[in-house]
């Protein structure tokens, strides 16, 4: 399979830049925290390809998933846990109190899923077609990107 993930331009705080310091190499880790669990819960193995996208903008990054790790019953002092261990590869240019202040918002969130990320490079962007994935999508699991790819080239 493989994945796109749909990311903020702001996600942990206003003006980080989560794409640029995933492939700039200083963000190794992608995370996605749920209430419930969702896409791509159980659908994410290593050695799958995943593609980026900032929200509003076309796909612009592909990587490769090295490893996944999938957490249950999330509670403060697991939440810590994986801020303490995971967090300088989840969102490398904040403080670990700007991590934690981040962890704080997350109390209500059962499922984490840690996925990490090796070999992502820019590729030449390409608009998609999210129809049938609903229009917030943040996860899309597809057999190829390929089905997803619009014909029209994206102006960059």
């Amino acid at each position: 399979m493989e994945h796109l993930a749909i990311l903020r331009k702001s996600n942990i705080k206003k003006g980080d830049n989560l794409l640029g310091e995933i492939l700039s190499g200083k963000k190794t880790i992608e995370s996605r925290w749920y209430v419930h669990k969702s896409v791509p819960w159980g659908k994410v193995k290593p050695g799958e390809t995943i593609y980026f996208k900032e929200s509003g903008y076309p796909v612009s990054a592909r990587g490769k998933i090295s490893n996944v790790l999938f957490f249950e019953n999330l509670g403060p002092d697991l939440i810590k846990e994986i801020i303490i261990k995971y967090g300088h590869k989840i969102a490398p240019s904040f403080a670990q109190e700007a991590l934690f202040e981040w962890g704080r918002g997350l109390v209500k969130k059962r499922y984490c899923i840690i996925i990490f990320l090796t070999d992502v490079v820019p590729i030449k962007p390409f608009k998609i077609n999210k129809k049938g994935f609903g229009m917030s999508s943040a996860w899309i699991v597809t057999p190829k990107i390929e089905e997803l790819r619009l014909s029209a080239p994206a102006r960059s």
